[in-house]
């Protein structure tokens, strides 16, 4: 977007990345501005999943998990036990929600009308 904005040559761009630019430069002449989605920084999946971790009824397994996602390769450890627990159902449920939630909470910041 920002080099949409700014005009730069398309063609100094790789040719994998002249498209997103012309597509940039598209919906700034047609609308004139934009509004940036949230970015994966700004969503936190960590922090989702801490959340459900803490969330299970389960003490027990509540700590297990909780104790499997600190450290590298965290999401991979969660992803196996998820499914070795057989909750993959419930974590995505979860995690559909609190992405749900994100989405409202961004289209009321913006003042963009939605239905659920």
């Amino acid at each position: 977007m920002r080099a949409a904005e700014d005009d730069d040559p398309i063609e100094d761009f790789p040719d994998w990345e002249q498209d997103l630019v012309r597509i940039a430069k598209e919906i700034i002449d047609e609308t004139g501005n934009y509004i940036a989605l949230p970015t994966k920084f700004d969503i936190h999946e960590y922090s989702i999943m801490e959340k459900f971790c803490l969330s299970l009824n389960d003490s027990e397994m509540c700590e297990t998990f909780y104790n499997l996602i600190k450290g590298r390769g965290a999401f991979g450890r969660f992803k196996d036990a998820i499914h070795e627990y057989d909750i993959a159902d419930d974590w995505y449920k979860y995690l559909n929600n609190a992405l749900k939630e994100i989405a409202i909470e961004w289209c009321q910041e913006n003042d963009i009308e939605f239905d659920q």
